[in-house]
């Protein structure tokens, strides 16, 4: 259960009526941002190269009159001495009142949860999941269609190391959805996450939107591929361009968790249906009402 000095780790943490409060103090803070966390101090730890989950992370803590201290890869860390993971983050937690890390081992954030007197939130863990990401995901969507229930959702490309799709795919068992994996058969999803998942699915390598109501592309992660020749076969096999949205619902919408590389082109952003930096603006609110949730109760 999400509320005071509680953690999130990952997105099976929170319930539907959970979701549901975080979106309406989400929207709430859209409207006025509240500063409820003065003189609270939040700790961003990045030892994975990050834009938007950083930044909005920070920028949610200074809209909500706290303030940021930061670590954004390792060097100029003691971790570049040798200090341990579990010391690091028992140093940390002495200087700040919540801890947000990303970082490229799976489950460090249940490590540091285990660890840790203050909160730990999970901006990201290797392969595993991004948790406040799908949150943001499920308020963009929710937003556009005022119910996430009965949707048709695709999710195409980096589905074997794509934490963000992981965690939507299992944020959405809160839904009645159905889903449609797409994607090279060496990228599928993990069996492992498959038989969490509630709703009805689908696999397959087609580029089949017709249907869809949400179009969740995720870029193919190269950094995770543990040798250079798997990536070249499935580098650019999925692409959004100007083509693809005339076969595309013209009340759907297309999301990516960003960065994109080459999936969907540049041409796409003036069409009405691409929502990924409306995506991205959403990430900030959705951050204030996790923050506030996890310092105030």
């Amino acid at each position: 259960m999400l509320g005071r000095n509680s953690d999130l780790v990952s997105i099976k943490d929170v319930g539907t009526d959970e979701i549901e409060s975080l979106f309406r103090k989400a929207q709430a803070f859209e409207e006025n941002a509240e500063k409820s966390c003065r003189e609270r101090i939040l700790a961003t730890l990045f030892f994975e190269a990050s834009t938007r989950t950083r930044l909005s992370f920070e920028s949610a803590m200074k809209r909500l009159g706290g303030e940021v201290i930061s670590v954004s890869g390792i060097e100029g860390t003691s971790v570049m001495k040798g200090e341990t993971f579990e010391d690091t983050i028992r140093m940390v937690e002495n200087y700040c009142d919540a801890i947000v890390l990303r970082h490229p081992m799976n489950e460090a954030a249940a490590l540091a949860a285990s660890i840790a007197n203050v909160p730990v939130i999970n901006a990201g863990d290797g392969t595993n999941e991004h948790p406040t990401q799908t949150l943001l995901d499920l308020y963009t969507i929710q937003k556009e269609f005022r119910s996430i229930d009965g949707l048709k959702i695709a999710m195409i490309g980096d589905l074997k190391y794509g934490r963000t799709v992981h965690s939507l795919s299992l944020g959405l068992n809160n839904y009645d959805v159905s889903m449609r994996f797409i994607s090279h058969p060496s990228l599928r999803v993990p069996d492992e996450i498959k038989r969490e998942i509630k709703n009805k699915f689908e696999e397959t390598e087609k580029m089949k939107l017709s249907d869809c109501d949400v179009i969740y592309m995720t870029r193919i992660q190269k950094e995770r591929f543990p040798e250079q020749r798997a990536f070249e076969a499935v580098k650019g096999l999925y692409k959004i361009s100007k083509e693809t949205l005339r076969s595309l619902k013209e009340d759907s919408i297309i999301l990516h968790p960003l960065p994109r590389v080459e999936e969907i082109e540049q041409g796409v952003d003036a069409d009405k249906r691409a929502h990924y930096f409306q995506q991205a603006r959403n990430g900030v609110f959705v951050r204030m009402a996790i923050l506030d949730t996890f310092l105030n109760g």
